[in-house]
């Protein structure tokens, strides 16, 4: 099976409060570890956001780095659209 290498970062939101963050960031920690390898996480933290999503200014902003087949990166999407707690995720395939 070929695995390719990703990156994903995606901004929680912070009204929920830092538990909430906590788990939202080891349950996408466990997702991936179960369908792939994490190579690391990066919490970049409390980040001003562009413009506001939700009415809010600020999000937490969460790295993810890892290796998977290439069917697993369409259902971690799907998993973190249907998500609450999420503002933004982007997912992108390094070469």
């Amino acid at each position: 099976m070929v695995k390719n290498k990703y990156e994903t970062v995606i901004v929680y939101s912070v009204k929920n409060g830092e538990e909430s963050i906590k788990e939202l960031v080891e349950k996408f920690k466990a997702l991936i570890e179960a369908n792939g390898t994490l190579e690391s996480v990066d919490e970049w933290g409390v980040r001003r956001l562009a413009y506001p999503i939700d009415y809010q200014n600020e999000g937490y902003y969460v790295l993810y780095n890892f290796e998977s087949a290439a069917e697993f990166p369409a259902e971690l999407d799907r998993v973190i659209k249907i998500t609450d707690g999420v503002l933004r995720s982007l997912i992108v395939k390094k070469s």
